[in-house]
């Protein structure tokens, strides 16, 4: 069941990239980034309170206290990644961004071991860091004719600064250690407590984005702004809602980890698809390395 929960969160997680890439893409919204926290965080909201009266998920000062490092590692990641669409293209944020999920395999690898791990299955773990890696290396090392015929084909414009590339490995340390810090978490505490504990939290970091954009600096809501935002924040609950579960089987999350990050490899073909971002041949390359990974592992868990 890990693996097709990894898989929802992958297909979730990669449609919240572009929706949210499109919803903070206007260079004149300042504070895009944190109205993309404020989408997010009143779509989790409502999500918590239907598992809380609805679901019987329980909820307590206990629970919350004991998630809070997690969902703040989360949340500081998630609000870096927002800032990092505004300076560098879809295509390029979001694989450096999620080579978080190799960087947790080798953690759990560290400090677990491989346990019951077959080769068949490391071999995969192994294939899917080595294609989400190779997207970052693929903007790395690509010619710069190159880099401003998609950024002119994409209609966006981006100076190549370290801020562009700090911003994603910041999000990138950020998100390992929340996904590290989970796994350990989730032994002692239940699923859909965690899941509700850490949208509470997003909640209230979402009210506040709020009160500072809406009351403090008097930014009214524009339509073709905030509509993609909120579908990017539907798409993001529902991928948090399958990582949850999928990051829960500790006795796999050496596994899933990768392939939950490897979300990147569909948001590079979103990127082509919708937004026009053109990409090479060994940006090509890297997908298809990445997929086969997947296959792989796949074919191991049936």
């Amino acid at each position: 069941m890990w693996f097709w929960l990894s898989i929802i969160a992958l297909l979730c997680w990669s449609g919240s990239d572009l929706f949210s890439k499109i919803g903070c893409a206007d260079p004149s919204d300042k504070h895009s980034h944190l109205k993309m926290v404020t989408a997010v965080g009143i779509v989790m909201g409502l999500h918590a309170a239907y598992e809380i009266f609805i679901g019987g998920a329980e909820i307590s000062f206990g629970i919350m206290l004991t998630y809070l490092p997690v969902s703040l590692l989360y949340i500081g990641s998630m609000t870096l990644g927002y800032i990092s669409l505004r300076y560098i293209e879809l295509s390029v944020s979001s694989p450096i961004c999620n080579s978080s999920g190799a960087i947790v395999a080798i953690m759990i690898l560290i400090t677990s071991g491989i346990g019951e791990t077959g080769v068949g299955q490391l071999i995969a773990t192994a294939v899917i860091c080595i294609g989400v890696i190779g997207l970052g290396f693929a903007e790395a090392y690509e010619d710069e004719e190159k880099r401003a015929a998609r950024q002119q084909k994409g209609n966006y414009k981006y100076a190549k600064s370290a801020l562009a590339i700090v911003l994603p490995l910041a999000y990138c340390l950020l998100d390992a250690a929340g996904t590290f810090a989970d796994s350990l978490v989730l032994e002692t505490l239940n699923e859909d407590s965690a899941n509700v504990a850490y949208e509470l939290t997003f909640l209230a970091a979402g009210i506040c984005t709020l009160i500072y954009t809406l009351i403090i600096k008097r930014e009214k809501p524009v339509a073709r702004r905030t509509v993609p935002k909120f579908i990017g924040a539907v798409f993001e609950t529902a991928g948090q809602f399958a990582y949850i579960y999928a990051i829960g089987d500790s006795e796999h999350v050496m596994l899933s980890a990768p392939i939950i990050s490897a979300y990147c490899a569909a948001s590079v073909v979103w990127s082509r698809i919708f937004l026009k971002e053109k990409m090479s041949w060994k940006h090509y390359l890297a997908i298809g390395v990445t997929i086969a990974g997947i296959v792989i592992m796949g074919i191991f868990d049936i």
